[in-house]
């Protein structure tokens, strides 16, 4: 077994859509840097950003219901929806740019447009949806979005669903013609063939890093086994960005910063079934959402997408919560435990005490056979036959326990969160949704974070690339028709439907 001692710019971990997406993004603002990104697996976007791990893909708040609450007074919020398809305008943008300068091809392989639709039922998520209609229907970013409550006119948004519908219920649905379905597997091998290319770029698969130390001088050590030589690599660099997916918390928790104090995770597994019957698949044209079952936390609202996967189109249903202990699809059993640390039990503990109903009800998607999960899938699809569909295993997500002033002592958060060391020379990303499709957005704010020194010589070269940087799109529809119209057309995204 030999040792070897490497020195680098930058160490970017696991090779998921964050890294590839800082890894290029670093690459066109400081060319002569070195990056070197070392991936546990053969190949990228095997774990969290494989297509078959994920089921509900193009996150833009068009359809998801959990991103707009309602209010005490009854109003609803739409600053958190209004965000998130700001970032991911951003990250269209970027995407654009790539394409324009043919460093990734044939974008209809990660994205093709796609209508995203709410779909309610019941007096009360009825009123909900239309008030959330009134308010969206009216902002620059959701122009073009429908509301209905005439069954045949939503017949004719998703026949496949209406079929069979026998229920004198309420229902009621919103269509809007801008949203997309994104393959983020297929992206991210984009993204890291075109990074493969590049003079002083180093990615290397059969990597699996043991441990991270600071160095005396301020830099940090990584231990990687490499597992291709069987050998054991000591790397040097000034900064390293942790993008390992679920397997982020371990190895920031290796770091020993004290940004890395106090935090947990909590892992939850997925399921979804998948229609193997074509003539199915092809009666349903849309992402549909629905909302989540009272109590349940916000993965699990269940949604029935069409999806373009490996050259064929798909219809995916789910989510089924389930739990295992693993960080990571291919994880440990063991990495629940090993993640409780003497500084973050009583967070951990708090956060068991506050989630019981969270936890019964993971037991009980556990227990549940495929006919009880079918009956889920037929309140959306009334005449579905169990003989169309197969259970599919998806990927894990480890969200974040923490302390928090919001929600006191040992929250569990439901989102994607950026922890850096105070010098800004570690990052790591955890957490989930949103996640891949606000990865630019996300990116820009290690930037912030990590290279504020470095952000006025920057600046205009990310303007290049995302022509929104720095303004608000939701305060200047001119230039939100612009960079929608200007990335809709290199992206082959024209048969999008949106009103002006």
């Amino acid at each position: 077994m030999n040792n070897k001692q490497n020195t680098t710019e930058v160490i970017l971990i696991g090779a998921g859509i964050m890294s590839a997406t800082l890894g290029t993004l670093l690459k066109k603002l400081q060319p002569d840097w070195h990056i070197t990104l070392f991936e546990k697996l053969d190949r990228a976007g095997k774990e969290s950003s494989n297509e078959w791990n994920n089921a509900g893909t193009g996150h833009a708040a068009l359809c998801e219901l959990n991103y707009t609450t309602e209010k005490q007074d009854g109003s609803i919020d739409i600053s958190k929806a209004v965000k998130i398809n700001e970032q991911f305008h951003v990250s269209r943008q970027f995407w654009s740019h790539l394409v324009d300068g043919k460093e990734i091809r044939d974008p209809q392989e990660f994205i093709r447009p796609l209508p995203h639709m709410s779909f309610v039922h019941g007096e009360d998520n009825v009123e909900f949806l239309k008030k959330r209609f009134e308010v969206l229907s009216g902002h620059p970013l959701f122009k073009g979005m429908e509301f209905s409550e005439d069954p045949e006119k939503i017949k004719e948004w998703i026949p496949l669903m209406m079929e069979g519908r026998t229920s004198e219920e309420p229902i009621a649905a919103t269509s809007i013609g801008s949203g997309t379905d994104i393959n983020f597997g297929e992206l991210t091998r984009k993204l890291l063939d075109n990074l493969a290319n590049q003079d002083n770029v180093d990615i290397r698969y059969n990597h699996t890093v043991n441990d991270i130390q600071r160095m005396e001088d301020g830099s940090w050590e990584v231990n990687v086994r490499n597992y291709e030589d069987d050998t054991l690599e000591y790397h040097t660099a000034n900064f390293v960005f942790i993008g390992a997916g679920g397997g982020a918390l371990p190895l920031l928790q290796k770091t020993d910063i004290p940004e890395s104090k106090q935090i947990g995770g909590f892992p939850i597994s997925g399921q979804f079934l998948v229609c193997s019957n074509p003539e199915v698949v092809e009666q349903h044209r849309a992402k549909v959402y629905g909302k989540e079952p009272k109590g349940t936390p916000p993965m699990t609202v269940p949604h029935l997408d069409r999806r373009y996967i490996q050259g064929k189109n798909s219809l995916l249903f789910g989510p089924y919560a389930g739990f295992s202990p693993k960080f990571l699809k291919t994880g440990s059993s063991m990495d629940l435990f090993r993640s409780v640390k003497p500084n973050n039990i009583f967070t951990l503990m708090a956060a068991g005490a506050k989630n019981i109903p969270l936890t019964k009800y993971l037991v009980q998607q556990l227990m549940e056979s495929k006919e009880q999960r079918m009956e889920a899938l037929r309140d959306f699809v009334p005449h579905a036959k169990s003989e169309d569909w197969d259970l599919v295993v998806a990927g894990q997500r480890v969200q974040v326990i923490a302390d928090t002033e919001a929600g006191g002592k040992g929250t569990i958060q439901f989102g994607t969160e950026l922890i850096h060391s105070e010098d800004g020379s570690m990052a790591a990303l955890l957490g989930a949704s949103p996640g891949a499709s606000v990865s630019v957005s996300a990116m820009l704010d290690v930037f912030k974070s990590c290279f504020p020194h470095y952000l006025k010589e920057w600046e205009p070269k990310i303007k290049e690339m995302i022509p929104s940087y720095g303004e608000s799109l939701a305060e200047n529809p001119e230039l939100l028709r612009e960079v929608f119209a200007s990335s809709s057309h290199t992206l082959g995204l024209e048969n999008e439907k949106r009103v002006d």
